[in-house]
């Protein structure tokens, strides 16, 4: 149970568009920290006898610059929105599973069949980038390091470099999508990638590396 005074940087709240002003994204913008914003949830099927819908709403996710309380956000919406345009405020404790709930892709929101809304609705306010707050696991960082060693020894890479390089082309098709998770595990493991890089240079594999085109001019990048 979150306490008055417990402290935190990640938090999600609800707010609704007939209390807020018709500048609400603007409002949110001033307040100079990234949130996520669901697209607008009119189809949330209501537990009330008699009303189909649940009234329609937002979900917000929002990222603190420093560990605040609850309350200091709730006031801090508030004054952006106005005193009845907010509820619903809380800590939360993944990012990632917050993240999806606001499209309804979240496994919670899947396994009780709520209305899946689109991700090309949702509205990212200061920056905000996914990415930044989503901490691998130890389970899903040895998995990734186990798929960079056996990229690097199918396709005889020699540097970490062409590693990158060989990622920026191939990753997706890898289930690598994350970039930064890359070079986290990377440098926590030099030791391990450079067994590898080496025994690929001693045995003379030298990778090809493909030199980037600009497609309009045909220009070599590099």
């Amino acid at each position: 149970m979150t306490r008055h005074y417990d402290k935190a940087r990640y938090f999600s709240f609800i707010i609704y568009p007939e209390s807020s002003p018709e500048n609400w994204q603007e409002c949110l913008e001033k307040l100079g920290v990234p949130m996520a914003v669901s697209p607008v949830h009119d189809k949330d099927k209501s537990d009330v006898e008699g009303q189909e819908f649940k009234k329609a709403h937002y979900h917000v996710l929002y990222i603190a610059k420093n560990p605040v309380t609850v309350e200091s956000v709730r006031n801090k919406i508030k004054r952006a929105l106005g005193v009845k345009a907010v509820s619903h405020i809380e800590i939360v404790d993944s990012v990632e599973n917050v993240f999806k709930y606001l499209t309804h892709e979240s496994k919670d929101a899947i396994r009780k069949k709520k209305h899946v809304y689109d991700s090309k609705d949702i509205v990212y306010i200061n920056d905000f980038d996914i990415d930044r707050y989503i901490v691998l696991d130890e389970t899903q960082k040895r998995e990734l390091k186990n798929l960079l060693l056996t990229i690097i020894r199918k396709e005889h890479l020699v540097n970490v470099v062409h590693l990158l390089d060989y990622l920026e082309g191939h990753g997706a098709e890898n289930g690598v999508q994350n970039m930064s998770d890359v070079n986290d595990v990377i440098t926590a493991n030099a030791g391990g990638f450079r067994l590898y890089f080496d025994a690929n240079y001693q045995m003379g594999y030298r990778y090809d590396r493909v030199p980037k085109i600009d497609p309009e001019t045909g220009e070599i990048l590099s």
